[in-house]
């Protein structure tokens, strides 16, 4: 099995995980935040360009805006969603209002969207707000190499 890299959602350090050792307990190289937190992060640009180019795990991005209703309904589940598909999946979180031109770049047209790329490629997305089952579900749906 080969090392995974994974992007530190907080300073965007490339990390080099080992098969070797357990992944959720990995902390980054440069800044010492875990790796996997269970949280996903609100990331700026170029975060989120390095997570989607470098990463060699799936990586589920939420699009939100803090004045959306469906959005903030449905925080919770995602960070719950977190906790059960990471560290097999990266979950990231983009503020349209902030990072509109990635929100342009990606064509978000309605808001939450969730967006699965795998190997800097887009794989499916979505729209609307979904419960932390239905979020995994959809991602396993479409990522059969993400266990159950």
């Amino acid at each position: 099995m080969t090392e995974n890299l994974v992007v530190c959602s907080k300073c965007g350090t490339i990390n080099r995980l080992a098969p070797s050792r357990p992944a959720i307990d990995a902390k980054c190289g440069k800044c010492k935040a875990k790796v996997f937190a269970g949280h996903p992060e609100d990331v700026a640009a170029e975060i989120f360009d390095r997570q989607i180019a470098r990463s060699t795990i799936p990586v589920l991005v939420d699009v939100w805006a803090p004045w959306c209703g469906p959005c903030r309904m449905m925080a919770p589940a995602y960070q719950a969603a977190a906790r059960e598909l990471e560290p097999q999946v990266r979950l990231i979180k983009l503020n349209s209002d902030v990072e509109q031109a990635v929100a342009s770049r990606l064509g978000i047209q309605g808001i939450p969207t969730m967006i699965l790329f795998h190997e800097g490629r887009e794989v499916a997305r979505t729209s609307g707000a979904m419960s932390a089952t239905q979020i995994v579900q959809w991602v396993r749906d479409r990522l059969p190499m993400v266990a159950a």
